[in-house]
This record gives C-alpha cells, structure tokens and sequence, in this order.
C-alpha cells in the first residue's frame, strides 16, 4: 500500500515494544524517492510487517502512526481523535463548569505522533511538529469538527514548529471558522485569562501546569509570593484566588507582562500584584533573604537537545541556588524544567547540588508532573517532557 521500510537483523526490537519512533540506524534499506512526509510500512528482515507512520529525513526516521496493516486515512483519524475526546469526557473535562481549558491531543500519549491540539472553551489551537502530521491535516481538521461538540474554531499555530524541509511552506490561519478577536478569554479554576494563540508561547497558556497551579493556590493563604518567568501569571492568579498576601510577578518579555497585568485586573486582584519586566536572577540578586514565602520558578527550555544539557544544567542550578538562598525559613520552592532532554535524575541532581550550594535544609514534598490531561503512552517514556518539584527550605 505505501512504500516500504526494511529494517536490518534483530532492529525490531522497540517496535515490537510499540514505541512509536523507529530510528534511522534501525534500517536495512529502503524504497527509493521516498520524501519527508511520505506514509510508509515498516517490515521486519523477515517481511514481517510491523508498523506504519510517516518519513522524517531525520534520526528518527519514522514517525509510527498504528501498528495494525491499515490505511491511514479519515477513517483512520475520526477513530483516534475519537478516542482522544472520549479520554477527556471520561475526565470531565468537556462538563466542568470552572475549567475549559485543556490539552486535547498530546501528540504520542493520544497516539498522534507530531501533532498537538489544545482547547480554549471551544477553540482548539493546532500545533504541527512534522511535515508528515500536516500533509495530514484536512483529514485531522474533518475528524475534529466531527467528533467535538460545540466547536468554535480551528487555528493552526505551526509556522514556528513546522520544520524546514522538503519546502513545505505553512502559516499560522484559521483551518475551521474565524475569530475576530485577536484573543480568546478561557478559564481555569473558575478564573479567566487571556490566550494569546497567535502571538504568544506555544498556543498561549502553559497548560500542563493546571494541577500545578491548583496546588499553588491551596498553599498560598496569607503567603508573600514571588512568580520567575510569569509569562502571563497563571501561577500568579493562582496564588492571589488561593489568598496570598502579596505576588510579584517577574518576565523579561513586555508583552508577557502586559496580558499579565490585565488578566490580574480581569479578576479583581490588582491591589495585591506587581508585574516587573525584568531578568529572574538580578532580581534575585538584589532582593533581601527571607522576603517571599513561596517562590515558583517555571523557566523556558534550557535544553531543547542533548548537546545544550550541560549548559542547561548549569543554567538551572545557578537560579535554583539563588532562590533557596533568598526564600523565607519554612518557605515552598515550586521548581521546574520542561526541557526534554533534562531527564528526571539529572533534575533532582541539580536540585541536590542547589540545596548544598546554598547551605539551606532542603526537604521534597512530591513531584510535581504534568496534568492529566497531558496522557503519556506507556510505550513511549520521552513523553514525560516536565519535570517538577515541590521543596520545602529551612
């Protein structure tokens, strides 16, 4: 049915695992004219067939979509969105009332290699991170308006995700229906915020963080809080509902700090909140020991490749450092990274090597990981892309 892909003697083994990424130097040979984006079945040596996904002229080669002898077409995908929106009814996540902001599709945990779907009380932003993904994407759009109810839009935010290849040309636009507004206002916890999908990071709100910030806003009672890297302050507002005294919020971007600024005020909390636009670690150079109760460090990558893990390491030791050194005795670090290639043992390393660098007591609470709406299929361990911990400093 689609061109083949043989792999080479006893290289089968992490497909018959089921891992949904098949290596370039797990292959014999190959059919030729075989283009990014191209559909492909994978055999064995043995011309046992054993999967089929989408090329990448990569080290991951292949990109594997099922493992039955099945075309990929809309059949294919009204059946795994399907599943997808079912996991989520399952959750509630379609019914509460106080939330309707969600991650929809998560690329391998939804066994959708590549692709992204997030939904913003009934616009879903579309993020493509690969060529295959989004020569799919009319197929993906059709099972989508089929398969969630009350949909407002489809908007494809993939213009900086789209790898460059095989001149594939792609612009952020609306796939399904239009907005005329430049934002979507969406809720979490029963507060609302601004999402900036076209301009902002990612589909314009750090999602994954939800149980995160629930937990936040449990602790925060009467508490001083200090936000690095807010973005635009879901921790903040998290905090300011859950009661905090005080919460400064610190971003080096402008623009950030301004949908910050108006979500605060969008939910009544603005005598209680300072936005700074300015670099995390001078400011906490200059604050005095022991002036926040809670400081929440929620950066951007560090390390987006395995090459950069050293510098990265470095990088969020040295913030890690400063904030146990400055934070109040008996105060709550929520520390986190959601580079890919920090795995969960160097993380804590890190936080080791920070705790002794400061010469504070520092005590884990519990991991703090992705929410439940971020599912990681069981095949695919790479999937668990956060990493979180909740210290408690003497």
């Amino acid at each position: 049915m689609y061109k083949k892909v043989i792999l080479g003697w006893n290289r089968d083994k992490s497909l018959q695992r089921k891992h949904p990424w098949l290596f370039s130097g797990a292959i014999a040979r190959q059919d030729e004219n075989i283009k990014e984006g191209d559909l492909v079945s994978v055999y064995s040596i043995e011309k046992e067939y054993l999967a089929t996904g989408y090329w990448q002229n990569d080290t991951i080669a292949v990109k594997i979509l099922t493992f039955d002898e099945e075309p990929i077409d809309q059949k294919f995908f009204n059946r795994v969105i399907s599943q997808a929106v079912k996991y989520r009814e399952s959750l509630g996540l379609f019914s509460d009332e106080k939330n309707n902001i969600f991650r929809l599709i998560n690329s391998e945990g939804d066994f959708l290699s590549g692709l992204i779907a997030d939904y913003y009380d009934g616009n879903i932003v579309l993020q493509f991170h690969s060529v295959g993904m989004y020569l799919m994407k009319d197929f993906i759009v059709k099972a989508l308006v089929d398969n969630v109810k009350n949909l407002k839009t489809i908007f494809s935010k993939s213009s900086s995700t789209l790898p460059k290849k095989e001149n594939i040309e792609t612009k952020d636009e609306f796939l399904y229906s239009t907005s005329e507004e430049d934002y979507f206002i969406a809720k979490e916890n029963d507060c609302n915020f601004i999402i900036d999908y076209k301009e902002g990071q990612k589909t314009g709100f750090f999602i994954d963080q939800a149980s995160n910030r629930k937990l936040l806003s449990s602790l925060s009672k009467d508490k001083k809080v200090l936000n690095c890297f807010g973005y635009t302050g879901g921790f903040s507002v998290a905090a300011l509902k859950g009661g905090a005294s005080f919460v400064t919020t610190l971003d080096i971007s402008k623009k950030a700090i301004d949908i910050c600024n108006k979500n605060i005020e969008n939910n009544s909390y603005s005598s209680k909140h300072e936005a700074k636009v300015v670099d995390v670690l001078e400011y906490l150079d200059n604050i005095k020991k022991g002036e926040y109760d809670i400081i929440v460090l929620d950066p951007p990558a560090f390390a987006k490749h395995n090459r950069d893990l050293v510098r990265a390491l470095k990088g969020y030791r040295t913030i890690n450092k400063k904030a146990m050194e400055k934070i109040k005795s008996g105060g709550l670090l929520f520390t986190f990274s959601c580079s890919q290639a920090v795995k969960n043992e160097d993380f804590i390393t890190m936080l080791f090597s920070s705790a002794a660098l400061s010469n504070r007591k520092v005590r884990i609470v519990r991991k703090l990981p992705h929410n439940f709406d971020h599912p990681q299929s069981i095949f695919h361990p790479e999937g668990e892309y956060l990493k979180g911990v909740l210290l408690y400093v003497e």
